[in-house]
């Protein structure tokens, strides 16, 4: 048998890995996860790998393909925005393949559950791209977004005590609301993770209450077109006073969440906004020069900084919009239907603070993952037993 290899130099013993090469080593060798989110509006991936608990995240991209466009009028998946979201899905599948993928979760939202030929088209996604996409109830939609903004989840501030929070998933063909209780009491939350990091461990959240509605950015602007020309400020505050009146019906209507009323009325409640509509908000109230998600993930705004930013845009035509950093062309026309919705939730549910989630659905998709494997690890060690202890853990 040849002898160990040795440094040139060294002697005796031949030298064994210090803790660090042996953390970079299980580090290297850790498991990578992949999360596709195929929405109405936008397509969005996220790469990441899990270590000790944590998933690092290594690669994310995001694509806006509009797959949900004309839905609202056709009942169909029309075929210019089934072959746009088909080249951002292979974009997708390239990347997975690169990155070496072991676990994956591809889903399909409200553009696929309400076109008739929505399950058509997930067909003819696994056979050009590979990819399995599955169509996921609203239920699970909304589980998952409140999953995924559970570290901003919390009512334990001693400036801002906070007993009950409103998750707003707003997205392009729906928009997800989910009531949640909050821990006002107890040890503080731990510190929150470093950036590129979500930890896996803690209780995960449940909704108390939740509703789906039809409306989402896309299927709002398409309802309410804005009007071509100029407009005075009178007719541009009218016509976005009705599309916050269509919403406010709809949201006005859900008397489920009730109990929670005088929380709210206390101004112990706090909304948390999850949507490229919301995050521009908050870019454009920072007056950040370029989208900085670490300076917007988390951020707290009031009822009068939502306002500012939306009479801002109010008084822009679509043209300087887009010319807003944190905009831009993609989201030009569709930002004030975002605003549209934020603003007829609040206007149901009044609470004076938002806080600001760049994270959602991906993040709630990886945590699910995480937990599935960790269930069935103690599935194997511990029998039917463990089994009913982990899954009331986790419930």
């Amino acid at each position: 048998m040849p002898a160990p290899s040795r440094s040139p130099g060294t002697t005796g013993r031949p030298r064994r890995p210090g803790k660090d090469g042996v953390a970079q080593r299980a580090a290297a060798d850790a498991p990578i996860y992949a999360v596709l989110d195929l929405g109405t509006n936008n397509c969005r991936l996220m790469i990441a790998s899990l270590h000790n608990s944590q998933f690092r995240i290594i690669e994310a991209f995001s694509r806006i393909v509009r797959l949900g466009e004309g839905l609202s009028h056709s009942g169909l998946l029309a075929e210019r925005a089934m072959d746009r979201a088909i080249r951002a899905l292979r974009i997708c599948a390239e990347k997975i393949e690169k990155r070496g993928v072991q676990r994956i979760r591809a889903v399909a939202t409200q553009a696929c559950r309400a076109a008739t030929n929505g399950t058509d088209f997930v067909r003819r996604v696994e056979r050009e791209t590979g990819l399995k996409l599955t169509i996921i109830s609203p239920e699970e939609e909304a589980h998952l977004s409140v999953m995924g903004c559970a570290s901003l989840l919390d009512g334990r501030d001693a400036a801002h005590p906070s007993h009950a929070a409103l998750v707003m998933d707003v997205g392009g063909g729906s928009t997800e609301l989910s009531w949640v209780d909050l821990p006002a009491d107890g040890p503080p939350p731990p510190a929150p993770p470093a950036a590129g990091t979500l930890r896996t461990g803690g209780r995960l959240p449940r909704p108390r209450y939740w509703i789906s509605l039809p409306i989402g950015v896309v299927t709002l602007a398409e309802r309410f077109p804005e009007p071509e020309g100029a407009l005075t400020p009178e007719g541009q505050r009218a016509w976005f006073d009705a599309m916050v009146n269509h919403v406010a019906v709809t949201v006005e209507a859900f008397r489920d969440p009730e109990p929670l009323r005088d929380v709210f009325d206390a101004g112990h409640a706090y909304i948390v906004g999850t949507s490229g509509a919301i995050t521009s908000l908050a870019g454009m109230h920072l007056n950040l020069e370029r989208y900085d998600r670490a300076q917007v993930d988390g951020l707290w705004m009031s009822r009068g900084h939502c306002r500012d930013v939306i009479d801002r845009l109010l008084g822009q035509p679509r043209s300087e919009r887009e010319l807003e950093p944190c905009v831009g062309r993609d989201r030009a026309d569709l930002v004030l239907a975002g605003a549209a919705i934020l603003e007829a939730v609040q206007s149901q549910w009044p609470c004076d603070r938002l806080r600001v989630a760049d994270r959602g659905l991906r993040e709630g998709l990886l945590l699910s993952m995480a937990r599935k494997k960790t269930r069935r690890r103690r599935r194997g060690r511990g029998g039917a037993s463990a089994r009913a202890t982990v899954e009331t853990a986790a419930s």
